[in-house]
């Protein structure tokens, strides 16, 4: 029997009637709830905080799947590209912690969340997490008082942090549906109508509908694959030619755990057996099944200390490409 968040999620993609007759009045009491938070915070009645550098928010108006971190690891890297020193600030989804943690070399997912922790293995920015923006960036600053910039993973709908610039990520899938709604009835913390307020947008993972045109600020972003190579010897790439006689199996605990499993097929590779996991569930290496090889994505490799003991093991690197150059949009737009 499928479990409940499963038949709403299905619902959230193909609408049963039913379900919109039952959920329909919880969404527009979502709405009307949502609208008057963000009011409230607009118009000084909740207080919001200024940190002393700009905020570059990259969020989404949907209940998680855009692939927004790729695209918050590309504008990262494409701003220190640029010579700007910029950190990265998270609620840290999933850590065992609610305390303010600033990442260092030995944190784990545990400390920081499995999605920050990738963030900051990826690109070496300076990374925070805690359930207060607000107060992870004043942390982060306190230890890298040389920041020039902050880029706020997810938080678009967090009004208590002021910002400078607004980024949602949009799935090109939904670019052409007529039939989304809010919580718990679709899919959206926000109305679309939100998209117009922000300064830019993102199409993730395939080409926007022509009639989709929301900002002013339109960017794509679709993601290429890396090599993949062994948890414990990233240097060691796999071979893609000997897996003739080898049993392969994928292992994802992300929001579309079906993308990982077809980038693998459209690489070449058969898979014998595909276990996907909640999003950001904990894995362990007990959890793993039987099977000369076990290839899992980048963000539950995280939650690997050493690799020790598991040499069969492999991880595929994925990178968002972003097109026109978000970066260079970002630079010329906020004050540094």
């Amino acid at each position: 029997m499928p479990k409940l968040h499963q038949i709403i999620e299905r619902h959230w993609q193909s609408p049963n009637p039913f379900l919109s007759l039952l959920l329909k009045p919880l969404s527009k009491l979502f709405a009307k709830i949502a609208a008057k938070r963000r009011n409230d915070f607009v118009s000084g009645r909740l207080k919001s905080e200024k940190l002393p550098v700009p905020v570059v928010v990259v969020g989404n108006i949907h209940a998680g799947g855009t692939g927004k971190t790729p695209i918050v690891a590309a504008l990262v890297s494409g701003l220190q590209e640029k010579g700007v020193k910029v950190g990265i600030i998270s609620r840290g989804y999933g850590r065992k912690s609610k305390a303010v943690h600033v990442l260092n070399t030995a944190s784990s997912a545990a400390d920081a969340g499995d999605e920050p922790l990738l963030l900051f293995r990826q690109t070496d920015a300076p990374t925070a997490v805690g359930s207060s923006r607000a107060e992870a960036g004043r942390a982060l600053l306190a230890a890298h008082p040389e920041l020039e910039l902050i880029v706020a993973d997810d938080g678009l709908q967090h009004y208590a942090l002021q910002r400078d610039m607004e980024i949602a990520v949009f799935p090109a899938v939904d670019t052409g549906r007529t039939n989304l709604d809010l919580l718990p009835n679709g899919s959206l913390r926000e109305p679309l109508s939100r998209l117009a307020s922000v300064d830019a947008v993102v199409v993730s993972g395939g080409k926007a509908d022509a009639a989709f045109r929301p900002s002013e600020n339109m960017f794509a972003s679709h993601i290429e694959t890396g090599q993949i190579y062994r948890l414990n010897r990233p240097s060691e790439k796999l071979n893609l030619e000997g897996l003739e006689n080898q049993t392969v199996v994928a292992v994802a605990g992300i929001a579309k755990p079906e993308r990982f499993f077809d980038s693998l097929r459209n690489m070449g590779i058969t898979l014998n057996q595909t276990v996907a996991l909640p999003d950001h569930a904990d894995i362990a290496a007990a959890d793993l099944p039987n099977a000369d090889m076990v290839i899992i994505t980048e963000k539950d490799a995280v939650k690997f200390s050493d690799g020790h003991g598991l040499n069969h093991v492999w991880v595929l690197p994925v990178y968002a490409i972003i097109e026109p150059d978000l970066a260079a949009f970002v630079s010329a737009n906020v004050s540094i």
